[in-house]
């Protein structure tokens, strides 16, 4: 039994078109797309008709950075695998890119399998892994050039967090050659952790131990000078280097002299960078623990360049790493000394409206907000056109997105299982109607009908900017 679905009368935005067209959707994967109101569209029969009159028809959004019951710091990220995905197709986002863990001491396998059952029969919308490599030895190299051959093509690489993640410049060098050889992608949190463990100390020691203190000690010349390194390294490896969570105007400089040297370097910035600034992590009683993630929150004057790089595609996506915890007995492990916060921040709800707020203001175009929030994180790790697009042969990943209608954030009305917004009270314009994954409604017109369970994993091919 074949199910088909039409959506008539929208606007159907991809990265590369806008055109006002009815979509014909047949066993999860769309079948045609014609011009609204020909005969070749007026002839398609459906079990299911959606109307889209006056809504943008958009490619269901790819957040290529989520952490979903991630360990860190003694807790764990409120959201499970479940609530998380829910929130995603709320906001949305019909694909995820999670991160499996390597404990120091475990192979990189143990890591994966134990993410995958975490995920298994519980996500409302389709997900994929990267792997954290925190322990660079032999066995991890030739484990990496399997994982590529399994559809696990990215591999995520710490400069920060001595002792936890951390990785030196040899076993980042080690890394990026063998990913040079296997066709993999190093993703690179790039911060001068050991420095700023100093800087930390320091602080703590002059009795500086609220929220925005994190900020300072997490400075933008840490972050420029890990990028820089980062970039070096790659280029003696012969590797392509993707940066995650760009957030300071000196990052994003070693970036652009990197692509205008025509080296193989990507960037990834967040909607908190775009949106927020350490005004937030200095907000009184505590507040400000937030807005506590990393890389941090910068000035509000960064903002301007990290929007220019999305212009000039210095930066190529925007991800949300998505990684909440509550105010409440979560953050609050911090009080007193900011190096205990956990760190992160809830968003994979948000991303696609804030995004697309951006185009209402004039920072980027309709089709640059589906090329850095759908197209390019498909591209980027070896989805596309599977995702990312409306076309024929895609997985049917829809959203009726409503470019009118107007909300104000906030934790009361938010689906994250997380007890704040970093966006409380922000007035947004646009808001999703309905989605669906692979054909099937999970919003119906502002209501889940999904169900845990329905998403599935998503094997990947290599980067795709580098055929």
């Amino acid at each position: 039994m074949s199910s088909r679905t039409v959506i008539r009368g929208g606007l159907v935005i991809t990265a590369s078109d806008e055109i006002h067209a009815d979509v014909l959707i047949e066993d999860g994967r769309i079948a045609a797309l014609a011009a609204s109101d020909t005969p070749a569209a007026e002839a398609w029969t459906a079990e299911r008709t959606i109307d889209a009159t006056g809504k943008y028809v958009i490619p269901g959004g790819v957040d290529a950075h989520t952490h979903m019951e991630l360990p860190f710091g003694g807790t764990s990220a409120s959201d499970t695998f479940e609530t998380g995905t829910r929130a995603a197709a709320w906001g949305g986002t019909t694909t995820i890119i999670d991160f499996a863990v390597q404990s120091v001491g475990h192979s990189l396998r143990e890591g994966l399998d134990a993410w995958m059952a975490k995920a298994d029969a519980q996500c409302a919308i389709d997900y994929g892994f990267h792997m954290i490599v925190s322990d660079v030895n032999q066995e991890t190299l030739k484990e990496m050039d399997l994982l590529v051959e399994e559809g696990v093509t990215s591999f995520k690489q710490f400069m920060a967090y001595p002792g936890v993640f951390y990785s030196d410049d040899g076993q980042i060098l080690r890394a990026m050659q063998r990913s040079a050889e296997n066709g993999g992608l190093i993703m690179m949190h790039a911060e001068n952790g050991i420095a700023i463990d100093v800087l930390v100390e320091q602080a703590l020691a002059r009795g500086e131990t609220d929220p925005r203190y994190h900020g300072e000690v997490r400075k933008a010349l840490l972050e420029a000078e890990a990028t820089h390194r980062a970039i070096k390294l790659a280029q003696v490896a012969g590797a392509p280097l993707y940066v995650v969570h760009v957030s300071a105007t000196e990052a994003v400089a070693e970036l652009a002299r990197a692509r205008d040297e025509g080296l193989h370097v990507f960037g990834e910035t967040c909607p908190q960078y775009l949106f927020l600034s350490t005004d937030n992590l200095a907000e009184p009683d505590f507040e400000g623990a937030k807005y506590v993630c990393s890389t941090p929150l910068r000035p509000k004057e960064h903002q301007a360049q990290l929007w220019k790089g999305l212009r000039t595609n210095d930066l190529q996506v925007v991800s949300t790493d998505h990684c909440p915890f509550c105010f409440t007995g979560q953050k609050e492990l911090g009080r007193g000394d900011f190096s205990k916060i956990p760190n992160g921040l809830p968003g994979v709800e948000n991303r696609m409206d804030l995004l697309h707020q951006a185009v209402v203001d004039g920072h980027i175009s309709r089709r640059r907000w589906i090329e850095i929030a759908c197209a390019a994180p498909a591209r980027m790790f070896g989805l596309y056109p599977k995702k990312g697009t409306i076309a024929p042969g895609a997985d049917a990943d829809v959203v009726i997105y409503d470019p009118h209608a107007e909300q104000v954030m906030s934790a009361e009305t938010h689906h994250m299982n997380v007890d704040y917004s970093a966006y409380e009270g922000r007035r947004t314009t646009g808001r999703v109607e309905t989605v669906l994954s692979r054909g099937e409604l999970v919003i119906t017109e502002r209501e889940f009908t999904g169900r845990a369970g329905h998403g599935t994993y998503t094997p990947r091919g290599t980067c795709q900017y580098l055929d």
